[in-house]
């Protein structure tokens, strides 16, 4: 398996490269050359634990960069902090199936994938004798999970973005509260997106990045990617009649980079009828799919917090294989987004976009109805990003099993959720403990001068 980046100046990659590398050398994405297949594979995959399910399909992209048993090793290593067997579980809430992906170490799907993450990063960074300093931004949940994922291993230090006062205080808690050596939270005066901007442009001074060592675990690390394709298919074995039998997914998103997991999980083989791209009032996705209209407005703070994202960096893959995988006409497409702030598509490549996703916008009057009557009608609490999917599946007429993902314990949401059923969520003991812990963090100006400067002078130990 080789990888390429979505704007041509780099490809071969090997995968232990291309995670190391996060954001190509060229300002792109890095993604497979060419995709697997599993159509053949499924019938068999059903009965899969998700570890044995998650080392059948990463073996299918690591080729020679990690060994198959120490493959399966690092997989079992890492799921053991997740507080079911099952690791993933679904439930039946009323016609619709629940993905549940918040049972890792911060209550959020992230870990799914960054537990993971850590444990690559360190077999690769052991193998090659090397350090890396990880710079990432998050809107609440990337956070959190990337830091414990990474926290104690001596080989990597992390710098982690949130913006000021725009995530959940459970959120804010989970990161400031871990004050390891290696762990840096900054906390930068803007929106999510201000932050995300400075790690892109942080990355692609190509020679900073080299001196600074720098490596990614947002989404734009391919490896995020990759391990999120795991539960789509894990989730199929689960609710399918049969192995042939499409379903339908319903994903909250605002950086597009859960829904695109799905995604390549159909153009894998895995049978879905449809994919909904569920998103809130900072809706740039669903103005995108109905309209062909992606352009940025100002970042509105709403109840799910993780999705108030104007910028989605993870849409540039999908644009890539949108455009029939022509680096030419994307990177024109990026460089007009840069230039206006603004991308249209028209002709067949909006029909063929609305063909592959529908999109529903769930606005914050909607998701707390829709926690309400979830909570009073069967007995299930839903945070406010996981009622944002669940309220667009229930607009979307199939005959499939609809499978609604989601993302986050209502715990780490308890305003929303107060609001809505008229009592705070059951707190769970480690959530709850986070309020006695000492903190630490650094508070920024929003540029990536101020962000520089201070990579520059937090040296590490071992420079």
């Amino acid at each position: 398996m080789k990888y390429c980046s979505t704007r041509g100046g780099v490809s071969e990659l090997n995968f232990d490269d291309a995670v190391m590398m996060g954001l190509a050398e060229d300002g792109g994405l890095l993604i497979p050359q060419e995709l697997p297949s599993i159509k053949e594979k499924l019938q068999d995959w059903r009965s899969l634990t998700y570890q044995d399910l998650c080392l059948e399909v990463l073996d299918l992209f690591v080729g020679e960069s990690v060994d198959r048993s120490e493959l399966k090793a690092m997989i079992q290593q890492c799921y053991r902090s997740f507080r079911t067997s099952s690791i993933t579980p679904v439930v039946q809430v009323s016609s619709i199936h629940v993905l549940e992906l918040f049972h890792g170490p911060t209550y959020a799907f992230k870990d799914v994938a960054l537990q993971l993450l850590g444990n690559l990063f360190e077999c690769l960074l052991n193998r090659r004798g090397e350090r890396l300093r990880i710079l990432g931004a998050t809107s609440g949940d990337t956070g959190s999970a990337a830091i414990h994922g990474v926290r104690h291993r001596k080989n990597l230090e992390i710098f982690m973005l949130h913006p000021f006062g725009r995530v959940s205080p459970i959120q804010e808690l989970q990161m400031v509260t871990v004050t390891d050596e290696n762990v840096h939270n900054l906390a930068v005066d803007g929106t999510f997106d201000d932050a995300q901007n400075i790690v892109k442009a942080l990355f692609n001074d190509v020679e900073f990045k080299k001196t600074q060592r720098l490596g990614a675990v947002n989404s734009i690390n391919w490896a995020r990617v990759l391990a999120q394709i795991v539960y789509y298919i894990y989730a199929h074995c689960r609710v399918a009649p049969s192995a042939e039998s499409p379903v339908v997914f319903s994903v909250p998103t605002g950086n597009f980079g859960n829904v695109l997991a799905g995604y390549y999980a159909q153009q894998m083989g895995l049978p879905v009828e449809k994919l909904i791209v569920a998103t809130n009032s900072n809706d740039i996705l669903h103005r995108l799919f109905i309209k062909g209209e992606y352009y940025q407005e100002g970042v509105q703070e709403t109840l799910s917090p993780s999705m108030d994202i104007q910028i989605s960096s993870n849409l540039e893959r999908y644009l890539y294989d949108l455009c029939d995988k022509d680096p030419k006409i994307l990177r024109s497409w990026m460089m007009e987004f840069q230039a206006s702030g603004k991308l249209t598509l028209t002709g067949n490549h909006l029909k063929k976009a609305q063909a592959q996703f529908e999109s529903v916008r769930v606005d914050d009057e909607e998701t707390v109805a829709t926690i309400q009557e979830v909570h009073s009608k069967h007995g299930y609490l839903l945070d406010p990003h996981s009622a944002v999917g669940y309220a667009a599946a229930q607009k979307i007429s199939s005959s499939s099993p609809v499978i609604s993902l989601a993302c986050a314990h209502p715990a780490k949401f308890a305003g929303a959720i107060e609001r809505a059923t008229g009592n705070p969520p059951p707190e769970p003991s480690e959530l709850a403990s986070l309020r006695n812990r000492d903190t630490r963090c650094h508070r920024l100006p929003a540029t990536s001068e101020a962000v520089r400067d201070f990579l520059e002078k937090t040296v590490p130990k071992y420079d």
